[in-house]
């Protein structure tokens, strides 16, 4: 084995803030990146290794391919040598489309579409029955056992239920030689001329022949002909009648109900998809919901009349063709558009929402006159729904949709697919019903299926159910037992959605690939941490190179090789500061290395606090798999929520904890999942969710911008004297705005130059040298310094430079408070990471003045942090808690768990399994609990 087979060598690496740096990694080894946030951890990973390596795939592709893919940068390093085919699961890779799930994800419903196919019996939904297919031998033996001695008639079928004259239909036949047909259960003669009334519903059969069975070798002959051609004319479906006793029998070559007659066509695996026209539902297309308008929405308060505004959409009377119509509605059904909307009559009401045309006349008494009058009227819901279906514009849609309610499909009931794919069952299950159990359950019942089948069966689906099983074993080895295979992929978190892609990439098998993972235990609970690094290990085992970018203690422990990157962060960081196996690393000088041996540590406070006695209490909660649950929050704490991955903790606080509050204090529109009551809002003044989008998706955003100090430092320029005099305003200080902007690249520091069928290359824009400004702007200077030049410092240099300017030092001091001194203040929004757009919106929070009666919602705002990082985060939410504020965590992290005031432990296990609320209260009371998981890591930690 070359040296290079055995290693990935990285030399002169200086993406984003890394120094210059080489690095050797060792390959088919689990390898864990590990440092401060912001210290270059996914600079290294994803923009230098896996950015290289996706380049150098796309660059086999032909030059007409590339054109559409969009150009990758090389990124800023020498070389890179020894790189094998590369996969990134990241977190935010999930498709937000509402057709996509975890089946389709993990390609697992489309096993199971096919042993739906191949291996299923399929039943009819008029009579329940199963549905019987036959091949022409034994039709012909069938009839001639069951009508022996009888006199039959065989016909085909050409039209079922259906309307309309048919006269070109009955010439076509007679013009084919047949002389009779049987309609609406009646013989007739073609000859004679057939009238039908055109708006009934028909049935109408050919009749191919009348014979007696007896066993001769004549009858047999014509009898296999007649079996065909009724075959033939009847697209594979014939009936025989007896003659006597009029008993009809139906036999077709596809599924076939025996008693009805209905058919189904023979399965394919499309059938059974619902993103394609033959499996999907008609009515929602295969989404399994609908918007459906919601008359109170559009009349919230019916005491109002419609002149004040009682139809929402259209508020109160202005001069438009709509009131116009209302006006001549009103005079039809005599009423005022100045009555109360609930004493209008039924009748009229109904016109106005779903419309209605007619023509009337109303006498004038004074004049004696009769006017004639017309309504033409759409109707305000109608109106409503045709713009959600048709209108282009986004917002007109979003418009809509505030008038109408989510609704699950009626006629698929949310299983998304069409009524005869339903009727298709394997050991008495359809696909939608297995869909909707979670996947412990479904591992199960596979583990019995094979007991359950018929050996014709059993020979087609076994290698279908060996994969099924192999993938659902992947998913419950990455600790996502508790989900199910209907689960939209949009409702995932990120790492779930993480854990999900790892599970898919284990089970395609591949071999001498390279992984990086970015912290895939986000979102776990510590009981599945070990299944998930296990996870990796089998990775690793099969022949690939795993390498994580991670900060947690077991996964660094587990590693074969840890490469820790520091000192500090951004500025300060990019250098390599300790590279090893975990027990080398643990004798190193470095912050990990102190947190690892516990030389440093975060330390349990002494004493809990005892919280203000207020609290709010939530009652009834029963979104997803809450069960009925009832919670109360003491106030004046810092709060942790735990619970393993699924128990229930996300759709407790965000989904109906924080639309409830949101709606009270600033009337946000997102509708809680379903709960009872709440108590003890007058406790609190405002809720404040801290999450972690990021703080803006284009290059022009940066932390100044978001926070709002931008303004400020604007403002700042434009009173400086040189400024006043030149009668420059804050607008000119601004590169969004033309003016003060280098036009050249609009403000963007970089020009972009299209490069034909190469990638787009950005080059810095000549003109201004990448300063953004054009040169009277940059003339302006406060203390020696421009408004790039500001741009350019680092929060810590700006705090200290603008220090005699509160409203600017002091947003900036908070920025400061939650550990990101490093970030420049004009650091595009793109490039930074989930923890430090958490962490900007906290300093954002921080800097407005609190009342102290504020309640803060965090989840997971551990993610992406070092230990170091946590340290400085918790004393930042500490210090608001010291004030008055309570603050409420989502966490799975023991370092935070063990230094709250008031734990709320759900569970026991993810999914059904979970949604009880296990125990609540301090830390040391719940780290005695028996049963709970949580209690179990916590007692070590605390002890």
């Amino acid at each position: 084995m070359s040296h290079f087979e055995e290693h990935i060598e990285v030399k002169g690496a200086r993406v984003h803030n890394l120094k210059n740096i080489d690095v050797t990694i060792p390959r088919e080894k689990l390898v864990v990146i590990t440092g401060l946030s912001g210290s270059g951890k996914s600079s290294l990973a994803f923009d230098t290794i896996y950015a290289e390596g996706q380049r150098r795939y796309i660059e086999t592709f032909s030059a007409y391919a590339r054109q559409f893919l969009g150009g990758l940068e090389r990124p800023d390093v020498d070389k890179i040598d020894g790189l094998s085919p590369v996969i990134a699961i990241e977190q935010k890779t999930t498709s937000k489309s509402p057709r996509s799930t975890v089946g389709t994800i993990t390609e697992i419903y489309d096993f199971l579409r096919l042993l739906y196919a191949r291996a299923s019996d399929a039943y009819s939904y008029n009579t329940g029955e199963k549905m019987v297919s036959y091949s022409d031998e034994q039709i012909k033996e069938l009839i001639i056992s069951d009508f022996k001695g009888k006199r039959i008639n065989i016909l085909a079928p050409v039209v079922r239920s259906r309307k309309g004259h048919y006269r070109e239909l009955f010439e076509q036949i007679a013009k084919q030689g047949f002389v009779k047909v049987r309609t609406d259960g009646e013989i007739k003669d073609l000859t004679k001329g057939m009238k039908l009334d055109r708006y009934k519903t028909h049935d109408i059969e050919i009749v191919i022949d009348r014979l007696v069975i007896d066993s001769t070798a004549d009858n047999d002959k014509r009898l296999t002909e007649s079996i065909n051609t009724a075959m033939y004319h009847g697209e594979d479906v014939l009936m025989v009648i007896d003659q006597d006793t009029q008993q009809t029998r139906y036999f077709s070559r596809n599924l076939m109900c025996p008693t009805s007659g209905i058919s189904y066509p023979n399965p394919e695996p499309n059938n059974f998809s619902f993103n394609s026209p033959k499996g999907a539902c008609p009515n929602c297309n295969g989404i399994g919901t609908l918007y459906q308008v919601n008359e109170k929405k559009i009349v919230p308060d019916d005491s109002l009349s419609i002149k004040n505004g009682a139809l929402a959409p259209h508020g109160p009377e202005k001069n438009s063709w709509i009131f116009k119509q209302l006006e001549t509605i009103a005079q039809r059904f005599n009423f005022k558009l100045t009555d109360p909307y609930k004493d209008i009559p039924e009748e009229a009401k109904h016109m106005i929402l779903y419309g209605g045309n007619e023509k009337f006349s109303v006498e004038s008494k004074t004049l004696g006159v009769t006017r004639d009058y017309k309504i033409d009227f759409e109707g305000v819901a109608n109106f409503i729904e045709n713009q959600y279906k048709t209108a282009d514009s986004t917002s007109l849609k979003r418009w809509a949709k505030d008038y109408m309610d989510k609704i699950t499909c009626p006629e698929c009931e949310g299983s998304r697919l069409r009524k005869e794919s339903l009727y298709f069952k394997v050991n008495d299950k359809n696909i939608a019903e297995l869909s909707s159990i979670d996947i412990v359950e479904l591992a199960k019942w596979f583990d019995t299926l094979q007991n359950q089948l018929s050996e014709k069966q059993l020979k087609i689906a076994e290698e279908i159910i060996k994969e099924i099983k192999a993938r659902l074993q992947f998913l419950l080895d990455v600790g996502l037992g508790y989900l199910s295979l209907n689960r939209s992929s949009k409702s995932l978190s990120g790492g779930e959605a993480q854990r999900i892609r790892l599970a898919t990439q284990i089970g395609s098998q591949l071999v001498g690939v390279l992984y990086i993972l970015d912290e895939p235990s986000i979102g776990l609970h510590q009981r599945d941490n070990n299944k998930l690094i296990n996870s990796l290990v089998s990775l690793r085992d099969i022949g690939n190179s795993v390498i994580v970018v991670e900060h947690d203690k077991d996964m660094i422990e587990r590693a074969d090789y840890v490469i820790d990157i520091g000192p500090k962060a951004g500025k300060h960081g990019g250098e390599i500061i300790s590279i090893g196996t975990p027990a080398e690393l643990k004798t190193h000088n470095t912050l990990t290395a102190d947190y690892l041996n516990g030389t440093k540590k975060i330390e349990v406070p002494k004493k809990r606090r005892k919280g203000n006695g207020h609290s709010i209490t939530l009652k009834g909660c029963t979104g997803n798999n809450l069960k009925n649950v009832t919670v109360s929050f003491p106030l004046g704490k810092m709060i942790g929520v735990t619970g393993v991955s699924g128990s229930g903790k996300s759709t407790l606080i965000n989904e109906t904890l924080y639309p409830i509050l949101n709606a009270h204090y600033f009337n946000g529109v997102k509708k809680p999942m379903p709960y009872k009551s709440i108590e003890g809002l007058e406790h609190i003044d405002k809720v404040i969710d801290v999450n972690q989008s990021p703080i803006g998706r284009t290059p022009r955003s940066n932390p100044v911008t978001y926070t709002g100090t931008f303004s400020e430092i604007r403002s700042l320029f434009a009173k400086i004297p040189e400024a006043m005099i030149r009668g420059y305003k804050a607008g000119r200080f601004s590169f969004n705005v033309k003016g003060g902007r280098c036009e050249t690249c609009q403000g963007g520091g970089l020009r972009v130059i299209e490069m034909n069928f190469l990638p787009d290359v950005y080059v810095e824009c000549e003109t201004c040298q990448g300063k953004r400004f054009n040169r009277e702007t940059l003339e302006i200077r406060y203390k020696g310094k421009s408004i790039s030049d500001v741009l350019d410092m680092t929060i810590n240099e700006a705090v200290d430079f603008f220090e005699h300017i509160p409203k600017i030092h002091n947003k900036l001091k908070t920025i400061k408070d939650v550990g990101l001194g490093y970030i420049t203040l004009g650091q595009q929004s793109t490039t930074l990471s989930g923890g430090e757009a958490q962490r900007i919106k906290l300093a954002t929070e921080l800097s407005k003045r609190d009342t102290g009666n504020t309640f803060y919602i965090l989840d997971e705002p551990t993610t992406g942090l070092h230990f170091e990082d946590i340290r400085v985060l918790m004393l930042v939410l500490n210090k608001l808690v010291d004030k008055g504020n309570t603050v409420l965590i989502i966490e799975h992290n023991l370092d935070v768990i063990k230094t709250v005031d008031h734990i709320i432990d759900i569970g026991y296990e993810g999914g059904k399994g979970g949604g009880k609320i296990i125990v609540e209260g301090t830390p040391e009371e719940v780290a005695t609990h028996k049963k709970s998981y949580t209690a179990q890591f916590l007692k070590k930690e605390l002890n």
